[in-house]
C-alpha cells in the first residue's frame, strides 16, 4: 500500500534531518527505490542529509545501477563532493567462517541405510485404506528454455485400498469428466505410494548409496544420501506416448528424516538413456509429509514434480496429495481443486553458513 504524499514528506523530513552513516544513505535510496518514490522528492530530500562518513563514486554507481533516478543521481554526486574530507567508512568486520557440520560416522551411516531399507520394503504395508484428491497441474515449453505454458489441469480420486493404487479422473480444467486418463495424453506419473521407493532400497536393486549432506526440511533435520542404480538392475520404466518403453538407470537424493529413519523426499534422475530414444532426459522429485488420517499420523506423498525432455520440448507435471481421508463405504470427497501449495513446503532450508542444496549430484556416491 502507497503510503499519502504528505506522509512520504514527513517521514523524508525526519530522516533527512538524522545525521547519516554511509550504511544508513544506502538503505534509504535503496528503501525509495523499492516503495517507487517520486525522483523529484527523493533528490530534495537528499539535499538536506547530513553524512558522517566519506560517500564514493562507486558507491553512487551501483545505486544507479539498482533504480536510482536521475535528480537522485545528481543530489548523490553533490553528497560526494560535500564528503571528500570526511573519513570514509570503517571496514565490515569479516563474515564468520561457516559452520561445517560433520557428517555422521560411517557405522551411523550404515545402520541409518539399513533402516531405510527396511521401511522402503515395509512402507506400502504400513499404510491405512484411503482416499484422497490428487491434483496435477501439466506444463510444457517447446522452447526447452523453461518459459512454461499450462496444458491442462486434472483432478482424480485416489483410492488406496489392499495396499493398491486406483485413480480415477474427474475434473478437467475444473469441469467434470469421464474421460480416463490414458486418453489424454501427455505425461503421467504414478508410484508415488511407495513402489518408486521399494524398487530402489530392495536388496536385488544393488544401489550404490553414500553420504552426501545435512539438510533441513519442513522444519526436520535430515540425513541426505546420494545413490546410483545402473540399467541392469533397474526397474525404472520410461514411457514415451504409450509407443516406445525402456528401462533406464537412474542416480538421485534420499531425505531421512534423523530421528525417525523416515523417507522425506526421494529424487531420481535417469541416465545412460540411448541416443535413439525420443526422451533424452527424465526426473521426479517426490516429498512426503506427515497426514494425520483417524487417530494417527502417516508419513504420506506430498508432492511429486516430474520432468521430461524430448529434443527441445520440455514437460513438467506438479502432482499434489490433497485432501486425505479415511477410507469407507460413507467417505466423501469433494472435487474442488486446491490452490497449489506454498513452494516453502518442499524448499529445503541452508544450514547456517552454508548455501541451499537438494539437486541431483553430479559425482558419484562413494562404493
Amino acid at each position: 500500500m502507497r503510503l499519502p504524499v504528505a506522509a512520504v514528506l514527513v517521514c523524508f523530513c525526519a530522516f533527512a534531518q538524522q545525521p547519516l552513516n554511509l550504511d544508513q544513505l544506502v538503505a534509504f535510496v535503496r528503501s525509495s527505490i523499492q516503495l517507487k518514490y517520486a525522483d523529484k522528492q527523493v533528490a530534495s530530500y537528499l539535499a538536506h542529509v547530513k553524512l558522517t562518513e566519506q560517500l564514493d563514486e562507486r558507491t553512487v554507481e551501483q545505486l544507479q545501477g539498482e533504480g536510482a533516478g536521475p535528480k537522485t543521481m545528481a543530489a548523490l554526486n553533490e553528497l560526494v563532493a560535500q564528503s571528500a574530507s570526511l573519513p570514509k567508512p570503517r571496514p565490515k568486520a569479516p563474515a564468520p567462517p561457516p559452520v561445517t557440520i560433520p557428517p555422521p560416522s560411517s557405522e551411523e551411516q550404515e545402520a541409518v541405510i539399513g533402516d531405510v531399507r527396511d521401511y522402503a520394503m515395509n512402507y506400502s504395508k504400513s499404510l491405512p485404506d484411503f482416499i484422497c484428491t490428487q491434483v496435477t497441474r501439466r506444463y510444457y515449453d517447446p522452447t526447452g528454455l523453461e518459459f512454461w505454458r499450462t496444458q491442462d489441469t486434472l483432478t482424480a480420486k485416489l483410492t488406496y485400498f489392499d495396499q493398491k493404487e486406483e485413480y480415477k479422473l474427474v475434473l478437467v480444467n475444473n469441469t467434470y469428466t469421464s474421460a480416463a486418463y490414458q486418453s489424454l495424453g501427455g505425461a503421467t506419473s504414478a508410484g508415488e505410494f511407495g513402489s518408486l521407493l521399494r524398487l530402489t532400497m530392495e536388496p536385488k536393486t544393488d544401489a550404490l548409496v553414500g553420504w552426501d549432506h545435512w539438510a533441513t526440511l519442513r522444519g526436520r533435520r535430515a540425513y541426505v544420501f546420494s545413490y546410483r542404480v545402473d540399467s541392469f538392475h533397474s526397474q525404472w520404466h520410461i514411457n514415451f506416448e504409450n509407443t516406445q518403453t525402456i528401462i533406464s538407470g537412474y542416480r538421485g537424493l534420499l531425505y531421512v528424516d534423523k530421528d525417525t529413519h523416515m523417507v522425506l523426499r526421494v529424487m531420481f534422475q535417469a541416465v545412460d538413456i540411448p541416443s535413439s530414444f525420443p526422451v533424452q532426459e527424465a526426473t521426479t522429485v517426490l516429498d512426503y509429509d506427515f497426514v494425520k488420517i483417524g487417530e494417527r499420523d502417516f508419513l504420506l506423498p506430498l508432492k511429486a514434480v516430474v520432468r521430461m525432455r524430448h529434443d527441445k520440448l520440455l514437460t513438467k507435471n506438479d502432482v499434489e496429495f490433497r485432501m486425505y481421508r479415511k477410507f469407507s463405504a460413507e467417505a466423501v470427497v469433494t472435487f474442488d481443486t486446491p490452490p497449489p501449495l506454498s513452494e516453502d513446503q518442499t524448499k529445503e532450508q541452508p544450514q547456517q553458513g552454508e548455501p541451499p542444496k537438494g539437486e541431483i549430484p553430479k559425482g558419484e556416491p562413494p562404493k
